[in-house]
Parts: structure tokens; sequence; C-alpha cells
């Protein structure tokens, strides 16, 4: 069972639709995902404040080191800055890239470091064992 990181952005209700959609296709696979969007709430730690700030930063960092693939939902030019990091980071500590597209375009920073640019149909017969590459064809800034 594959080992996935999930970077996302999920701050309305449209984030959060390709979100959930993403997260029962990779259940559907069986892969081993961990979705920030997902993590428990600490009542302890004041959202907002920098120990949340902290343990958030820390949290994601230790997933997308124990992931073996991570899989980025990507709006297009509009840019998550959190989830364009997350994707950074995993492109520099040698992590596959999926860059799952469901804007109208994109930043060729997102799009040449990913491993594999592909739809939100097209995830749905991605094979994380083969790990096919793809480039992004589509309109780019």
């Amino acid at each position: 069972m594959k080992r996935v990181y999930l970077a996302s952005p999920f701050f309305n209700e449209k984030e959060i639709g390709y979100l959930e959609q993403v997260e029962k296709i990779l259940a559907d696979k069986g892969l081993s995902v961990f979705s920030p969007f997902r993590q428990p709430e600490d009542s302890e730690v004041e959202v907002g404040s920098r120990q949340w700030s902290i343990e958030i930063f820390m949290n994601d960092i230790k997933y997308i080191k124990w992931a073996e693939v991570v899989v980025g939902i990507y709006h297009g030019n509009y840019s998550d800055s959190g989830t364009a990091w997350e994707l950074g980071y995993a492109y520099a500590t040698d992590k596959p890239v999926i860059a799952v597209h469901v804007g109208e375009n994109s930043n060729l920073m997102v799009h040449e470091g990913a491993h594999a640019n592909i739809t939100l149909e097209e995830l749905k017969e991605y094979d994380f064992d083969e790990m096919a590459s793809s480039f992004y064809t589509g309109p780019m800034l």
C-alpha cells in the first residue's frame, strides 16, 4: 500500500469539494493517505497561535517525509501558497508529485516540478504502482 500525502487548499466549499473527491478516489485505490484537512484538532492549542503554527508545519513536514508520493490538487494560476510550498518541498526531497489539475491553466513551476500532470478524471484510472509520467499541455504562465 503506497503512502500518499494529499496537498490541497481547503478554504472554501469549491476547494473542499475537490478535496473530498480526490480523498475518495485515493481511498478507493486502497492507498494510505494523509490529508492535512483531516488533522485532529488539539483543543489545548489555540488555532492561529504561534504554537499551533509550529505544530501544523512540523506535522505536515513529517507526513511529506513519510509519504512515497505527493498528490497535489492544483487550481491553476490561482495558487494556495501552502499547497505550492508542499509541492516544492516534496520535489526538493525527491518525492514524485502528481499534480491533479482542476483549473484552466498552470504555472510552469508547478507542472514542470510534477512527475505526472493529470486531470481529476485521469486520477480515477492512474496506476500508483506503475507511476507513469506525463507532461502538462494546457495554457501556462
